[in-house]
């Protein structure tokens, strides 16, 4: 996927705020998300990116309008993160078995009012390594409702060029 087919994924009017903005991207890669939502968030916000490959996190880097911080770290351990407005979590909500309390254990580290941005496959079949944990559009909303969230919005969606099915993103919000 190409940085502006992802940003086009995301896209929802929630972006067009105008204060400064704290988020975590759990399960960055290389970064491609985190620079998708830098696009989106307004000027001087932050982003801190989480991934436990040094290598990819070596190749993200601040952009003119938002500061991005790298942590080297498995994002379901416990992380030095606080008062976060939102947390993006790019195809990395499949690699986690127990998704409603690690979402309980994520919200800890966020402000009231607080956002998850999701992009997911949109099956419940698993696929070994890959996708071992998949979360369909469907079981996300049992997911976060089970959690306490009220508003489970489907943003966007498009063809996957992996497994020829949909590739969604979500915005959850309290």
């Amino acid at each position: 996927m190409q940085l502006q087919e992802a940003i086009e994924l995301i896209q929802h009017d929630r972006w067009k705020t105008t204060g400064k903005q704290t988020w975590a991207d759990f399960g960055c890669g290389t970064g491609l998300f985190t620079y998708s939502l830098a696009h989106l968030l307004p000027e001087g916000s932050t982003i801190y990116s989480i991934d436990e490959d040094a290598g990819a996190l070596r190749q993200i880097r601040s952009t003119d309008k938002v500061n991005i911080k790298t942590i080297q770290s498995d994002f379901t351990l416990q992380l030095p993160l606080s008062g976060l407005d939102g947390i993006l979590m790019a195809n990395s909500l499949h690699y986690i078995k127990d998704k409603t309390g690690f979402v309980h254990k994520a919200a800890g580290y966020m402000k009231p009012g607080n956002s998850f941005l999701i992009v997911e496959y949109d099956s419940d079949k698993p696929v070994k390594t890959w996708v071992p944990y998949p979360v369909s559009f469907q079981s996300l909303k049992k997911i976060f409702s089970d959690a306490g969230y009220s508003s489970i919005q489907k943003l966007n969606e498009r063809r996957s060029v992996y497994n020829n099915g949909v590739i969604y993103s979500a915005l959850v919000t309290t």
